[in-house]
């Protein structure tokens, strides 16, 4: 059995979420498949989208999303085990995976507001922003 993973959510992604719900449909994804709409979208169809929009997969990809957020929040300075739990990355060390079994969501629910309001900042510093 899967292990739950619990995803602290900003105040930005709830109102997101909660202005589609309208349209999400009876199974409440929010990014159904092409195929099923009873499947989530697969990381091929985000990687097809980058790919229309000039990135090459060297430059990025859908799981390129994971690494950047990654990086940026430990140049933020943000407890490691906070953002590898945040990524759904099992602890590697045996020893520790088997006592530490803490989710870090106080924190993780900082990080993530912290992130949305990092974002929301990039965007409105973008010359785009203002067309």
């Amino acid at each position: 059995m899967r292990e739950q993973h619990i995803v602290p959510l900003a105040k930005q992604a709830v109102a997101i979420l909660r202005e589609l719900q309208p349209l999400t449909g009876p199974t409440g994804l929010v990014f159904p498949g092409l195929r099923s709409l009873a499947r989530p979208m697969s990381e091929n169809t985000l990687n097809a989208a980058l790919r229309r929009l000039g990135y090459d997969k060297d430059t990025m990809t859908a799981h390129g999303f994971r690494s950047l957020a990654s990086s940026i929040l430990n140049e933020q300075h943000w407890h490691k085990d906070a953002i590898e739990r945040q990524l759904a990355h099992g602890e590697r060390d045996k020893i520790r995976a088997a006592y530490n079994h803490a989710d870090y969501l106080p924190e993780r629910r900082k990080m993530m507001q912290a992130w949305a309001d990092y974002c929301d900042s990039l965007r409105a510093e973008s010359p785009r922003a203002s067309s």
